[in-house]
């Protein structure tokens, strides 16, 4: 458990620089391939947005929020979701376009036709929470740009023509005129534009600017064509994905002190015949780390290049016609300590990105296979769709308005898994005819070292997380199987099976297996309901196995006690963390067993994360068969709160370790009991199986 809960073992622990944060459009996918059933909403406009600047109806598309290191916590900043939370404006004129691009309120601005800026060159000052998408292919913004200065965050670029300010000198230096520079800005990303002939950079990421990502753009006919760094600091942390650089001669991208910089499924094509010839591709300067994979170089010069500060990782790349240099060296970093991402294969990335990158014209007649299709089949011997069950995540389009159900096929799929919380409606179901036969494991713990750097936290260690609404899954194994006997020498062994952070979130014939911490029942935010309905299924550890601050009910199921790694019988089956005013968690109708020693473990302990004595941790336990490794006092302390002072009760439990009320031992009556049944935690909601 992490900041903001602390370890129920109260060990101190590294605070990891970022947390992995929400993909947005399935990652690999164009735009035009992720709209089918797509949602729209008209928000109220005042009496300022009447002239031509009038309301608009924003497509799911709109809203979209990042992936990539644009989705990920840090800066106070979660994810970029751009002015989602906002009105939505359709702008025709400079000044409209100007008014609430600069606002100091959220807004959509969707731009309907060319807008001319005046005078050329000038560079409209984004203000935070912002989006900035073009109405099909008809928003183009000719002789100028956007600047998004120091502290300006959660800003989104889609589906944009910016073009035409260049001054009829090639390397040009008196005419700074850019489509998108940032000097300082986080959070920021670039989507599915088409940028070009500007008298500077297309893009320039300079000065700290941060938790970028560029994705799905046509860059041409420019020399300096996108550069990132301008500054000594390492602070720049950039993913370049599905980009299509054609006539381009430098700064393809150039990328100077970048912390991390992920480029993957990009193509850099030099023509033959064309006026422009590339003087160089990808450049990593000064001390950047940058991981290069599955993109496509044609007919490029010097495709590849480093100084010798800096450190490039090439994997799957291919080099078509290529010449000069082309090199890596050093150590980088790994991409999936920060985010989930599928690359689309590299043989794919030209015909892909010639027909999905630039503006869309028209996005609600395109389907795709996860968009139309109700089941998405996942299956490691290549007999399904995906072959990893996170793939099979990535495709569902974001913000989808209908249930996906994500098959797997029997088999052990070690890897980790994310359902991002602007994925909803999403079940994993394994397809065997046991939910044996179905197994989801990893084995990260709180102390792992992650390959950025830090260590994963208990949060962050966890085999599944589910940060979507109305998730469920079903007839499957979820395990985290890290050996705690054999690193001993880490400083945090709570170890996540399976994390949930959100609401409505169903859990039907599972297995969840661990040691300490093995099912984390959490919530999105402090003051956010998250219920959870577990049912026929079973938990296994050992300490504080079952916690968090979720609204959570177990029922009709087995909770197995494990000894710990060096033999020894001692736990805490819940450490509840509950907001004051909310349920907790409850076991009903269940079984509590394992091959432990008589007397040795508590039902339950409170769990004030971070010390907040505001919170009211909860655990009622009824109608359950308790075995008698249940002490004869099933609740103790924790951290100095007493959990006499919280909520903690029985109520008509049975079996060897069932006891008599005392002051020590709490049963509810029968009137107390009636305001604590499920129905109660899951306050109208009515869980079924879909």
């Amino acid at each position: 458990m992490d900041a903001p809960h602390a370890s129920p073992e109260d060990r101190p622990r590294r605070k990891p620089r970022h947390r992995r944060r929400n993909t947005a459009l399935a990652v690999g996918l164009p735009l035009t391939l992720t709209a089918a059933g797509v949602l729209a909403y008209t928000p109220f406009l005042g009496d300022d947005a009447q002239s031509t600047a009038s309301a608009a109806t924003a497509p799911a598309w709109a809203t979209a929020t990042a992936d990539g290191f644009a989705s990920v916590d840090s800066l106070g900043q979660n994810g970029t979701y751009g002015g989602r939370d906002g009105r939505t404006v359709t702008v025709r004129t400079l000044a409209e376009l100007e008014k609430y691009a600069t606002a100091a309120e959220p807004y959509v601005v969707v731009v309907a036709g060319t807008i001319t800026m005046n005078p050329v060159g000038k560079e409209i000052k984004v203000a935070s929470d912002k989006t900035i998408v073009g109405s099909g292919t008809s928003g183009q913004i000719v002789g100028g740009g956007f600047f998004l200065g120091t502290g300006v965050h959660n800003v989104i670029i889609r589906n944009l023509t910016i073009r035409d300010s260049y001054q009829g000198v090639w390397n040009d230096k008196d005419h700074d005129f850019d489509a998108v520079q940032m000097d300082g800005a986080h959070h920021v990303w670039i989507d599915h534009n088409d940028l070009r002939h500007m008298a500077d950079g297309l893009i320039d990421v300079r000065k700290d600017s941060t938790n970028i990502t560029v994705s799905w753009n046509r860059l041409s006919n420019n020399n300096k064509t996108f550069g990132i760094g301008w500054t000594e600091n390492l602070v720049t942390d950039i993913t370049i994905h599905h980009n299509w650089f054609r006539e381009t001669e430098q700064r393809n991208p150039s990328t100077d002190n970048a912390a991390h910089a992920h480029l993957y499924n990009n193509y850099l094509e030099d023509a033959a015949g064309t006026a422009i010839n590339s003087s160089y591709g990808n450049y990593a300067r000064g001390r950047t780390r940058m991981v290069l994979e599955n993109s496509y170089f044609q007919g490029v010069r010097n495709p590849v290049i480093k100084d010798s500060t800096a450190a490039i990782v090439q994997k799957g790349n291919t080099f078509a016609g290529t010449s000069g240099r082309n090199e890596s060296g050093g150590t980088a970093f790994d991409p999936r300590a920060y985010y989930a991402y599928t690359p689309d294969r590299t043989a794919d990335v030209p015909a892909l990105l010639k027909s999905g990158t630039g503006p869309r014209s028209s996005l609600g007649t395109a389907t795709t296979l996860a968009a139309a299709a109700t089941t998405l089949t996942v299956a490691k011997d290549g007999s399904g769709q995906y072959a990893t069950v996170q793939a099979a995540v990535n495709a569902v389009p974001a913000n989808n308005p209908a249930r996906v159900v994500i098959a797997v096929k029997p088999g052990t799929y070690r890897e980790t898994v994310r359902v991002p919380a602007n994925k909803p409606h999403v079940t994993i179901r394994g397809t065997g005819a046991s939910c044996k036969d179905t197994v989801i494991v990893h084995n990260n713990a709180s102390g792992t070292p992650k390959p950025g750097g830090g260590t994963y936290g208990t949060s962050g260690s966890a085999t599944v997380a589910v940060e979507a609404d109305d998730f469920q899954a079903r007839n499957l194994t979820i395990a985290n199987d890290f050996d705690e006997k054999a690193n001993q020498h880490l400083s945090g062994h709570q170890a996540v099976a399976l994390r949930t952070a959100a609401d409505k979130v169903f859990l039907d014939s599972v297995i969840v297996e661990g040691d300490q911490d093995t099912l984390l029942l959490d919530t999105a935010a402090k003051d956010r309901l998250g219920r959870v309905y577990m049912t026929n299924s079973y938990v296994t550890g050992n300490v504080d196995f079952i916690f968090g601050r979720a609204t959570a009910v177990i029922d009709r199921s087995v909770i197995t006690l494990k000894k710990r790694w060096d033999g020894t019988s001692a736990g805490y089956v819940t450490a509840p963390s509950t907001a004051a005013g909310r349920k907790g968690i409850l076991i009903a109708n269940s079984t509590v067993n394992g091959a432990v020693s008589d007397r040795t473990f508590y039902l339950g302990r409170p769990w004030h994360a971070g010390g907040d004595a505001a919170l009211d941790p909860q655990t009622t336990v009824r109608n359950t068969t308790l075995s008698a490794a249940i002490r004869t006092t099933p609740w103790t302390d924790m951290s100095g709160f007493s959990w006499k002072d919280d909520r903690f009760a029985e109520y008509k439990n049975t079996g060897p370790g069932a006891g008599t009320a005392s002051p020590d031992r709490p049963h509810l009556t029968d009137a107390q009991a009636a305001d604590q049944e499920v129905a109660d935690w899951l306050q109208g909601w009515a869980p079924s199986a879909s």
